[in-house]
């Protein structure tokens, strides 16, 4: 029995059997297309999706071509298959590099723009911006510029394990060189990641990892991160771990001690009551750097609050006996404060003789005399008066004479305001006059003077 074909059909059936003997010996995708396209063009549109997956199959992953996909997809989509064409674009855009795809994605936009809903619009523009980061770190992934935009990307779109992906992908770019320049941007990816398990995934413990993994990384012997330190100290605070805050405390003023860590570690006890370990601190903050005058001060001032004043004044007394001090006039004053808020009037007017001894500068012996006008005993005036008399004796031979002007001018506001006429009197004729002196002209100088003059004239002349 034999079937008899119409001569269109048998030329339809030679012309397809044609294109798949070139597909097979000439396997280029323009080819693929151009079978699937004839196949669509007389109406086998299953035969043509036929093609089209065969095509995608025959070329796998490792030769994906962008023009095949495109043209997969708006076939489907000629055939009302929106969520087909979706699928394809999806499918292609995860597998295909980035560089390669830019005709795919451009397609894929105007599909999603036509048939999508606001949703669709968005994850492809999210979608594109991925791409763009991708780029960017697999050009230098020590950009981490690049990465903290990747990651606020991922953070507002997607899932927490693609979101941890990132984040473990970014971490994994450690700065190549030890030096702290190099590290500063580069730790706030660890900060970042460690905010996010904490206040976004509420995950404490893999927040406690992260945070344990990055103090671990850093080569605290060369440089450190206090601010590191704390967040942890903090974070195992708020877990009400306080025994794991204090031992990273500890551990990292071991490690690598510094003034903030010194300072973080002293505010946590003091919020917590903790006196005693307070005063252990301050005396290793102040074994490692004994030229800290507010560690001093502070030291003294929570003496002061406990209500321990010796102990404060011990603390002031080995303060001022150090031999190299970065701030000694702030040390002095606050000292002198202490006192006269205990109403030790003599040991206050000790420590001024006893400051004299270190400098005569014309603010303390103006401070000294302030004192004891407002000291308020039987002869203050006369106290006040002879500190005045003194400074001016020890200032006479000073080479700086703006300093004994200050004085003399303090003097005389005191005596204006406090004293008689005639100590008034007296401090005014210790007051500098203004002397105009006379320079004779030189033969030079008066041929100048002359010649400056008519050119005056002669201009204004002009004029």
């Amino acid at each position: 029995m034999f079937l008899v074909l119409s001569p269109n059909v048998f030329c339809l059936c030679l012309f397809s059997l044609n294109k798949c003997a070139l597909v097979i010996v000439h396997p280029d995708v323009k080819n693929w297309i151009k079978y699937a396209r004839f196949e669509e063009k007389h109406g086998y549109i299953a035969h043509g999706r036929k093609v089209y997956e065969r095509a995608v199959e025959f070329f796998g992953e490792d030769h994906m071509d962008e023009n095949l996909y495109v043209a997969f997809a708006k076939f489907e989509e000629n055939q009302k298959e929106s969520e087909r064409v979706r699928v394809i674009y999806k499918y292609a855009l995860d597998r295909i590099p980035k560089q390669q795809a830019q005709e795919l994605f451009k397609n894929y936009t105007i599909f999603e723009k036509k048939y999508g809903d606001r949703r669709g619009i968005e994850d492809i523009i999210v979608n594109k911006r991925r791409f763009q980061y991708e780029e960017e770190v697999k050009a230098n992934p020590h950009n981490y510029d690049a990465w903290f935009d990747y990651l606020r990307l991922v953070e507002s779109d997607t899932d927490a394990d693609t979101v941890r992906e990132v984040y473990e992908r970014a971490i994994a770019n450690v700065p190549p060189t030890k030096e702290k320049r190099h590290w500063k941007r580069y730790i706030y990816l660890w900060i970042n990641y460690a905010l996010y398990e904490e206040l976004e995934e509420k995950d404490p413990e893999r927040t406690r990892q992260v945070y344990q993994a990055c103090l671990e990384l850093i080569p605290h012997k060369k440089f450190t991160f206090a601010k590191m330190w704390l967040m942890y100290a903090q974070f195992e605070i708020r877990q009400k771990n306080l025994h794991l805050a204090r031992k990273a405390l500890g551990t990292s003023i071991g490690k690598s001690p510094k003034h903030k860590l010194f300072k973080g570690y002293i505010e946590l006890e003091l919020q917590l009551r903790e006196f005693d370990r307070c005063r252990k601190l301050y005396e290793k903050f102040l074994e490692f750097a004994p030229e800290n005058c507010t560690t001093w001060i502070k030291f003294a001032e929570l003496e002061t609050i406990l209500g321990d004043t010796e102990r404060a004044r011990a603390v002031y007394e080995l303060a001022i006996g150090q031999p190299r001090l970065d701030m000694p006039e702030v040390l002095w004053k606050s000292y002198i404060d202490f006192e006269i808020e205990q109403e030790e009037f003599d040991k206050t007017r000790n420590l001024y003789r006893r400051l004299l001894q270190r400098t005569q500068h014309v603010k303390v012996w103006i401070s000294f005399a302030q004192f004891e006008l407002s000291a308020g005993s039987e002869d203050t005036l006369a106290k006040c008066r002879q500190i005045y008399e003194e400074a001016n004796k020890t200032l006479r031979n000073c080479e700086e004479k703006e300093e004994r002007l200050m004085l003399l001018e303090s003097w005389r506001s005191f005596e204006h305001e406090l004293g008689s006429e005639s100590a008034q009197q007296r401090v005014a004729k210790l007051m500098p006059e203004r002397v105009k002196k006379r320079r004779k002209l030189q033969a030079e100088d008066g041929v100048r003077l002359v010649f400056t003059c008519f050119q005056s004239y002669i201009f204004t002349t002009i004029a």
